[in-house]
């Protein structure tokens, strides 16, 4: 067993109260959730639940179209995700495995997408998809139109070929030269070799995509035309201007919407770590 020395005892102290500020806010939106109204308002407040109090959560539910919110924000957040990953593959493998003229300077121009603000192209975007018709009828005129807005502007990134490029980089060219002496086509290559050695850096890819869509707020609230073609982002604000501002269906509607990304986070961490640190090292 190491020694404790002073500077040892010192570091995990500032890194355990380091992690408490930023565990308890969590733990209080959790726990707050299930407290009655005047165990909420108490004074001093109470940190632990005297018992499970389902109200604010049936509030929650029946004040908002939140049910409705949160399957948006589930279709939304899982289309984007497999589209991301689908054009982040293809385009990190011909990056990477295809020979072409002037590839090295369209990845750096393909890299100079990631210094736009969105806020430079988020109108542009609004009036292209907005002055669009399908059948006759505008995109927000219907709700397959609109998750179709929704979705729209976000099927492609340049983030996620950056960061499976550098993986496929570290791919042995020997075995891709044979595998194509075998007569290994690039869709056999790609499903039946690359991806599955690369592993890591798609989960690492899949996991930023799902947290960055599951937590969008102004493209959802700008392009949504009513309360029930929104995202759950969206009616938890919305619960800030029912029942008076009940802090407890604030504290429901925000532990609804932090689960799916605690999950996430915790079993998943691994493979985020080791996907952003995959083109570290050669």
């Amino acid at each position: 067993m190491r020694n404790l020395t002073v500077g040892r005892v010192i570091t995990y102290a500032v890194l355990i109260i380091a992690a408490i500020a930023v565990i308890f806010p969590v733990y209080y939106v959790i726990a707050g959730s299930i407290m009655s109204p005047g165990q909420i308002s108490s004074y001093p407040p109470d940190l632990f639940p005297h018992g499970l109090f389902t109200g604010n959560y049936q509030g929650a539910t029946s004040t908002t179209a939140i049910g409705r919110q949160y399957l948006n924000s589930v279709l939304q957040t899982s289309v984007i995700t497999l589209s991301q990953l689908i054009t982040s593959v293809l385009a990190a493998y011909a990056f990477v495995f295809m020979k072409m003229w002037g590839r090295t300077v369209l990845f750096g121009l393909f890299l100079g997408t990631l210094m736009v603000p969105w806020e430079s192209i988020v109108l542009p975007n609004y009036l292209t998809i907005t002055g669009w018709s399908v059948g006759g009828e505008r995109l927000t005129a219907s709700y397959a139109g609109t998750m179709v807005a929704l979705v729209l502007p976000f099927l492609a990134n340049a983030f996620g070929v950056f960061l499976l490029r550098q993986s496929f980089l570290q791919f042995p060219t020997e075995l891709r030269d044979a595998a194509t002496i075998d007569g290994c086509g690039h869709w056999r290559f790609i499903r039946q070799i690359l991806l599955p050695l690369n592993k890591p850096a798609l989960m690492a890819v899949g996991l930023y995509v799902f947290l960055a869509a599951w937590n969008q707020f102004f493209w959802p609230l700008l392009i949504g035309d009513n309360a029930s073609r929104r995202t759950l982002q969206i009616g938890i604000s919305q619960l800030n201007d029912v029942e008076a501002a009940d802090p407890g269906l604030i504290l429901a509607g925000v532990t609804l919407s932090i689960l799916p990304t605690l999950a996430i986070v915790i079993f998943g961490q691994r493979f985020i770590v080791r996907g952003l640190t995959a083109g570290a090292i050669r």
